[in-house]
């Protein structure tokens, strides 16, 4: 029986890697900015056109002069609608349950302050989410041992200095501090164990945080000026390490009493160690006075997930151990800025954001991951010579999504597989004010 009790923590637990968020690559959220949005995040960190460079790239603080203060708020609008194409019990049969979709908005606040101590030195700090997701399925899907709820959070602070080494050159270095918060659910066949597959659903609920183990990063950027017209930015942002310590509590019904009673399925704590992925970014601008054009690539290291290993504090249940399958990710972007007044500036951009996962074998339901194409637009208003606002929209197309996904339970009779197609689109509104002093 000692196997068995991998399976209600492998399908919570598979979240951590194996979820892909519809608006960024793996679980990773690129919504920072609405300034930034507005070109599809084009600007990466050449254009340093406000304090939400901090997070950017620190180097392109020196463009700004005094003091600068931005918050922005973005609102996600993701859908994912499910149909099952054959998806079977582990003994062949067809699984049951209906069709279902996520269609789960989430908010996603963001501050920056960057400040000029003297002709040289800068200094700033970002406050804003770069890994996160919330899915939400019903109950009985046909999906539901794989996944119900999946609710991921993570809050970043980095600080960070610039220098400007000369009129061409600047670097900058910043220090990360991440928190992480998340709460998984899914359904347990019990009835599977008991020869009835999905007469009898228990219920099992992950929750997770790295309070008691803060997980640490650094980033390093530089920026050179071509001339006065063009601009080149490099920066690279480390991966960090992440200890999650939870709890996880079942709701197990009066059928599987046998199978408790051997010590499985009893409330217990846990812990995992998960590695968020290093990037690094390429950024380009080019003013032609009334048009800016700038372009940005940027990879982000996914294949340094290879296994995912849980660890119960329940002596009954050993370590629930899965590979993953992931790929590093590409994102490549271009966009422009026209400066339709010294008040009011236009924004347009286009983004190819590949994949993070290679295949519909390793995809899960959490949120399928699949390449995406960007198309934003966004604008900019100087109310006054302090205080300006912008607002950006952004519609993402989803490549239609095959899954079929597996368990790899050591019990047979829990090794069903999702087997269907996602149609997919995210939408996605942004609002900044920002400040200058």
């Amino acid at each position: 029986m000692g196997s068995m009790r991998l399976h209600p923590f492998y399908s919570a637990a598979a979240l951590l890697l194996a979820a892909a968020g519809a608006h960024g690559a793996g679980f990773g959220i690129i919504e920072n900015s609405a300034s930034g949005m507005g070109t599809a995040y084009a600007s990466g960190g050449a254009a340093g056109e406000d304090a939400s460079t901090v997070w950017f790239n620190p180097a392109s603080m020196t463009l700004l002069k005094g003091q600068n203060v931005v918050g922005a708020i973005n609102a996600i609008f993701p859908t994912a609608d499910f149909s099952n194409n054959g998806s079977t019990f582990a003994d062949g049969t067809a699984l049951s349950g209906p069709d279902s979709s996520s269609n789960t908005p989430a908010l996603i606040p963001t501050f920056y302050y960057s400040g000029q101590i003297s002709e040289q030195l800068f200094a700033g700090i970002s406050i804003n989410a770069p890994f996160g997701l919330v899915t939400q399925y019903d109950d009985d899907w046909v999906g539901r041992y794989h996944a119900v709820e999946s609710d991921l959070k993570t809050v970043n602070i980095n600080p960070a200095v610039a220098y400007k080494i000369d009129d061409r050159l600047s670097i900058g270095a910043g220090v990360s501090l991440q928190l992480l918060d998340i709460t998984l659910t899914s359904a347990v066949d019990f009835g599977a164990l008991l020869g009835t597959p999905g007469s009898a659903d228990g219920f099992a609920k992950l929750t997770g945080d790295n309070y008691n183990d803060l997980a640490f990063g650094w980033n390093v950027g530089m920026l050179y000026n071509v001339d006065e017209h063009t601009r080149i930015a490099l920066a690279y942002r480390s991966a960090i390490d992440q200890h999650v310590e939870g709890d996880a509590d079942f709701r197990v019904p009066a059928a599987a009493a046998p199978i408790v009673s051997t010590g499985a399925f009893t409330d217990t704590t846990l812990s995992a160690d998960v590695t968020l992925p290093a990037s690094a970014s390429l950024s380009l601008f080019h003013s032609f006075g009334v048009l800016d054009l700038m372009a940005d690539v940027t990879w982000t290291q996914w294949s340094t997930f290879e296994e995912l290993r849980i660890k119960y504090d329940n002596p009954a249940q050993p370590d629930s151990v899965t590979t993953e399958d992931y790929q590093d990710q590409w994102r490549v972007a271009v966009g422009e800025r026209i400066h339709i007044s010294e008040k009011l500036v236009l924004r347009t951009g286009i983004a190819y954001d590949q994949k993070a996962v290679k295949n519909r074998y390793r995809r899960t339901p959490r949120i399928p991951d699949n390449d995406r194409f960007w198309l934003s637009v966004g604008a900019g208003y100087a109310i006054s010579s302090m205080l300006s606002i912008d607002a950006a929209y952004s519609h993402l197309f989803v490549a239609t999504t095959k899954i079929e996904n597996t368990f790899e339970s050591g019990l047979p009779e829990l090794n069903h597989t999702l087997k269907g197609t996602y149609s997919s689109s995210v939408d996605i509104l942004s609002a900044q004010l920002s400040m200058k002093f």
